[in-house]
């Protein structure tokens, strides 16, 4: 039997943030794709948000652009550090492509769930909500290992969803308006593929 030696150092910080070897780079690629997004400003956020009349008009890339751009810089940020979050928490729990199913089924759902039961929503960016995803189907994987932190996490997801139905945005949320719906309807839409795929062990 193989049995790899421990890692220390730097090494063993990296891996157990799921940033070693090239997870980290994909990481910062992410991030990456955040910043540059948000470099095109407001000309950027007025042709990819998601915009009912644009959508409305024939613009259906918004359902997917929409939750590329942001607010403004701090909402960008904001949005990049959840991110990473998500990926010290969960990156190794599904394969990559999986990862990318997740996220789009996220995206989607958000987007289907403002155009169908939010029709007061004119306009919307942002990540947070297919963020939700991530953070739905992460916990999934950790629940069905077994693993103490998945619980704490399913019943932190679920109190914080209960919380912005009934009583609004979180305490911390910042002065940001947030469309707490969408949180919901992306934890959902990252839920239901991951019920159907196994995670790793």
């Amino acid at each position: 039997m193989n049995v790899e030696p421990p890692v220390g150092g730097l090494g063993g910080f990296l891996k157990s943030l799921n940033c070693d070897r090239g997870h980290g780079w994909a990481l910062l690629g992410a991030c990456a794709v955040i910043g540059l997004f948000e470099l095109t400003g407001d000309a950027g956020r007025n042709a990819l948000s998601f915009d009912r009349t644009a959508l409305a008009a024939g613009e259906w890339w918004r359902v997917l652009t929409a939750h590329f751009v942001h607010l403004d810089g701090q909402h960008a940020v904001l949005n990049a550090l959840g991110l990473v979050l998500m990926w010290a928490l969960f990156a190794r729990d599904y394969a990559p492509l999986r990862w990318a199913t997740i996220y789009l089924c996220s995206m989607l759902a958000v987007s289907a769930g403002l155009w169908w039961l939010n029709p007061e929503v004119q306009w919307y960016v942002g990540a947070s909500g297919a963020l939700h995803g991530i953070m739905t189907a992460g916990t999934l994987a950790h629940v069905r290992r077994g693993d103490l932190d998945g619980w704490i996490l399913a019943i932190f997801i679920v109190a914080k969803l209960s919380w912005e139905q009934f009583s609004g945005s979180m305490p911390f949320s910042g002065d940001a308006p947030t469309i707490t719906d969408a949180h919901l309807y992306g934890a959902i839409g990252g839920l239901v593929p991951a019920v159907v795929y196994n995670s790793r062990p």
